[in-house]
């Protein structure tokens, strides 16, 4: 028992030390007011540091990841019907087919598939 907490309180000190020493050294001691300036080179922006960002590539890929996480759910289907009963695979798996094409039926509805701008 007297080692247990022999062995802790030297684990605690030695993060302690390492914590303490990582700080130290990390901190920079010269602030120049140019290197801490967001343009080192002295001229001042002319536009918006910020480019527009296209809500349609957004969708796009929210939708790819969307239709990625449903590949993976898919995969191991064959796999789990050595294990499942045959019934309630299938049901399983038609009732989820049934709501991938729900969702991609009410995607293409909507207009968020079609590539044109």
């Amino acid at each position: 028992m007297s080692s247990m907490i022999y062995f802790m309180i030297v684990t605690v000190m030695t993060t302690t030390l390492l914590m303490l020493l990582a700080s130290s050294l990390s901190k920079k001691t010269l602030l120049d007011r140019e290197k801490t300036s967001p343009f080192e080179c002295g001229f001042d922006p002319k536009g918006s540091a910020r480019l527009p960002f296209s809500l349609r590539f957004f969708l796009i890929a929210v939708i790819f990841l969307i239709f990625d996480v449903e590949i993976t759910l898919l995969l191991p289907l064959p796999i789990i019907l050595t294990s499942a009963n045959f019934f309630s695979w299938s049901l399983a798996s038609i009732i989820f087919l049934i709501i991938l094409l729900m969702g991609l039926y009410h995607e293409w509805n909507q207009g968020a598939l079609n590539w044109s701008f």
